[in-house]
């Protein structure tokens, strides 16, 4: 089939016939994972705005969260990609620890069109029956969306940035390949090789070479499904292409280790990259 110059999935799901399945925002933590709630962070709202929005699309309205200090602003702006569980209360927390640190934060729920993952316990579902089945064209198009909501609600969009986790972090790669007016990106533990498809037909190691803005990749030595040789040939392909990318590895994190609901959480490394990650945006003029 072909690809349609990798638009093929607008072609192929025909979204706005489809409508959204999710129109607000999950509750709580993921059911998809296991929990250790016990260890997990809380962020208050004290000398914040912050709470759930509606993010004007092609097709609609996503739904999903923002925080920024109060007042006027302008904020500078990070988008922040969610897991595969959704935006659920560790994306929403991460939101609020960003505005803590002077940032507009906005995660929209770039699966909202597919299923309700409030109720998916099942992570080989919601692997299959959503995340495959997800454009990367329309996700791409989704975050610059909510960029452009951020820079309509007290966000600077001279100041944007971008981070994201697991799938996000793969997707924070490519929307750094994407949009042009990115001044920085973080990618935690995001997978650069794997499969494609006809709506995703590209994996990062693809387009490494086309970086449109410095990336700092914060990754786990003991993670499993993502091989660190991968990882660095994309850092070297992005490096030939003229670009800044900086690659930290801890050794005995595994995957997911920022998740601090989830058993693998190594709050030391967590700690370190979220420094890494604020010192990157604000070198990079994100701050």
């Amino acid at each position: 089939m072909n690809d349609l110059h990798g638009l093929s999935g607008l072609v192929e799901y025909p979204l706005a016939r489809r409508g959204f399945v999710m129109t607000g925002l999950i509750s709580g933590l993921t059911l998809a994972t296991t929990r250790v709630e016990a260890q997990v962070v809380h962020t208050d709202t004290a000398g914040l705005e912050a709470g759930e929005v509606q993010i004007p699309v092609t097709d609609g309205h996503l739904p999903g969260y923002f925080a920024r200090p109060a007042g006027a602003g302008p904020f500078p702006v990070v988008v922040v990609i969610e897991e595969i569980f959704g935006v659920h209360e560790y994306i929403k927390d991460v939101c609020r620890r960003l505005a803590k640190a002077g940032y507009l934060a906005v995660a929209p729920e770039l699966y909202a069109r597919l299923a309700d993952l409030s109720k998916m316990t099942d992570v080989s579902k919601i692997v299959s029956d959503v995340i495959l089945k997800a454009p990367d064209a329309t996700m791409l198009t989704d975050l610059d969306s909510a960029a452009a909501w951020a820079g309509a609600n007290h966000g600077d969009l001279t100041r944007l940035g971008v981070t994201g986790f697991c799938r996000g972090g793969r997707d924070t790669w490519l929307f750094a390949t994407h949009n042009t007016q990115l001044k920085a990106a973080v990618a935690w533990y995001g997978p650069v090789a794997g499969g494609t498809s006809a709506i995703q037909p590209k994996t990062v190691l693809d387009v490494a070479g086309e970086l449109k803005a410095p990336l700092l990749g914060l990754y786990g030595g003991k993670d499993t499904g993502i091989k660190q040789e991968d990882v660095q040939e994309a850092a070297k392909r992005a490096r030939a292409a003229g670009q800044t990318v900086e690659i930290v590895v801890y050794p005995d994190a595994p995957h997911g280790f920022h998740a601090d609901y989830r058993p693998s959480y190594k709050p030391a490394d967590a700690a370190d990259g979220w420094k890494r990650m604020l010192a990157w945006f604000k070198q990079h003029g994100v701050g």
